[in-house]
């Protein structure tokens, strides 16, 4: 049994020098036995769990590490990450590199399952309370084993000097443990809360099914499932199947459902975190161009690519392009590159700023005269806070009855699942298990909402044709989610999808006519993908502090 010793930190700081001083409660500090039993210091502690789950909206987006958008020279998405460079990926970088806040956060929630389930403590509610605590840990051991694989599994605290085994566990026994969590938690929680609840945010029963939708699918996905195990996909459709009819309907509207604040209806969110004037974010100004104040993504690096602008259909359903490069026309799109935006699936329009886009009033302009001597408001060359590939993300930006500015306290929440998810998870599932008309009628459902109004997949649509569909349709929907990243790896797409080179938009203004020439254009090269980056490596100092029995992840 391979063990290591694992140093934690003091929960709690104790300086005797005598027997008598161990008797007096301490005046300028809270005492363990004080906290456990005091209700509002169980509350606060057990609140504080909930940020152990990351959200989307830190300085740099996830996005920035995939195809979605340009981030000039970053490390993992020109695929030049490695074991000692992936620890830079962890607060302000969305905690990509999740491995030592994820278990620090395990550890406060064993400790806090532990105490509540002293037989001594008669706080109400003991139940629900370290039913959610079994929801968020669940949560977080999802973070990490999709990030690494199969981790080691932790469920008891440990004290100072206490030898422990930290062995990884495989994948499928992480599922187990984390599904076991979820179930003991179903059994306990309240169904749902209402998204105008105060209590919405904590953990349900319809939170904990739909992480498990998630994690069976990733777990029925070819980088987890090498056997191609059927029963796998069925597990996963199963998952889905419970949230089908639980309540929930699509938003309508699929650029409002992005900008409400915290505590605005909405039947078609499951789980989110919501955000208050005294505990808010700066997404939007973040990401938003020059003209607002903004950064593009902080000095311009959340700009949105023309390889994502590219997957946007048209109305009739048809890409515009038949390759991922953006060379071959699809002559059943009526695509034309001089007019690129328009009759395309009105999802765009809600992600994406680009040259011509009215946004608060104001025209967009992004070109360059053909001389370059003059160029619009918006034009990288006017900043270089405006993103280079000439695209901004609107997806989270507000209307005008919002300000856009850092001191604006914004509250949209970060949602972790909605409705959408479930619909596209099951038709993956479905697809899987060879129902293609199911498959068919779920995505249907999610171009159907009134704000999107693209054409419905047609039913000769089969076989991989449907699959290549299906991968799109998520891609779109889930921009800027958080979800491209862990798509691609769990699908274990070719090595050549993790190459492609990111793509802009020229756009160049002739100076006599003033007509506008747009010309996709090269931002940046990849290095090749290689297969060990499906996962991500542990930190190198977390190997050497285990004198290597903590194991790396495979191929680093």
């Amino acid at each position: 049994m391979k063990k290591i010793l694992i140093l934690f930190s003091l929960f709690f700081i104790v300086i005797a020098c005598n027997d008598d001083f161990l008797d007096v409660n301490p005046k300028d500090r809270v005492s363990e036995t004080d906290v456990w039993t005091d209700p509002s210091l169980v509350s606060a502690y057990h609140n504080a769990l909930y940020n152990g789950i990351p959200h989307g909206f830190s300085r740099h987006m996830i996005s920035k590490y995939t195809d979605e958008a340009f981030s000039n020279g970053d490390n993992v998405q020109r695929n030049t990450f490695d074991a000692d460079n992936i620890f830079s990926y962890r607060a302000r970088q969305n905690y990509l590199y999740f491995w030592q806040r994820g278990y620090l956060y395990i550890r406060k929630i064993n400790i806090f399952i532990e105490e509540m389930e002293d037989p001594q403590i008669t706080l109400e509610n003991v139940d629900v309370l370290i039913a959610e605590a079994k929801f968020v840990r669940a949560f977080i051991n999802f973070e990490l084993i999709r990030r690494y694989g199969g981790v080691p599994i932790i469920e008891k605290s440990y004290e100072i000097g206490e030898e422990i085994n930290f062995e990884r566990s495989s994948f499928d026994d992480c599922v187990a443990f984390i599904n076991k969590d979820l179930e003991e938690a179903i059994a306990v929680l309240p169904k749902s809360h209402a998204t105008t609840s105060a209590d919405f945010g904590r953990g349900t029963q319809d939170a904990c099914k739909a992480l498990q939708s998630r994690m069976l699918l990733y777990a029925a996905s070819p980088l987890f499932n090498t056997s191609d195990d059927m029963g796998k996909w069925q597990l996963a459709a199963d998952a889905a199947e419970e949230l089908l009819n639980a309540g929930y309907s699509l938003y309508p509207d699929y650029r409002q459902m992005f900008i409400q604040p915290s505590g605005s209806e909405n039947s078609g969110l499951i789980f989110a975190r919501n955000f208050s004037s005294t505990n808010s974010h700066q997404a939007p100004i973040i990401n938003m161009n020059r003209r607002y104040g903004g950064y593009g993504g902080w000095g311009a690096t959340n700009g949105p690519t023309q390889n994502l602008v590219d997957s946007y259909p048209m109305t009739n359903g048809e890409l515009p392009f038949l390759d991922s490069e953006g060379e071959n026309i699809n002559p059943d799109a009526a695509y034309d590159p001089q007019n690129p935006y328009a009759n395309r699936d009105s999802r765009l329009e809600a992600t994406i700023l680009h040259n011509g886009s009215v946004y608060r009033g104001d025209t967009m302009e992004m070109w360059i005269s053909d001389d370059a001597a003059t160029y619009g408001f918006d034009s990288f060359r006017q900043s270089g806070d405006n993103p280079r590939s000439n695209y901004v993300l609107k997806k989270f930006a507000p209307d005008e009855d919002v300000a856009l500015s850092f001191q604006t306290p914004y509250t949209m929440p970060w949602v972790y699942f909605r409705l959408a998810e479930i619909y596209l998870n099951y038709a993956e599932a479905k697809f899987e298990l060879g129902d293609e008309e199911t498959c068919r009628q779920y995505i249907n459902m999610v171009r159907a909402r009134p704000s999107v109004a693209t054409s419905p997949v047609d039913n000769n649509v089969s076989g991989e044709a449907l699959r290549r569909v299906l991968y799109n349709e998520r891609r779109v929907e889930f921009a800027f989610e958080g979800q491209r990243f862990f798509d691609m790896r769990r699908w274990k797409l070719d090595n050549e999808e993790f190459s492609t080179d990111l793509r802009g938009m020229e756009v160049i203004k002739n100076t006599s006519t003033g007509e506008i020439i747009y010309t996709p254009f090269v931002l940046g090269e990849r290095e090749p993908f290689e297969d060990k980056m499906y996962l991500l490596p542990i930190h190198t100092d977390e190997i050497l502090k285990s004198s290597g029995l903590l194991e790396q992840t495979d191929g680093w």
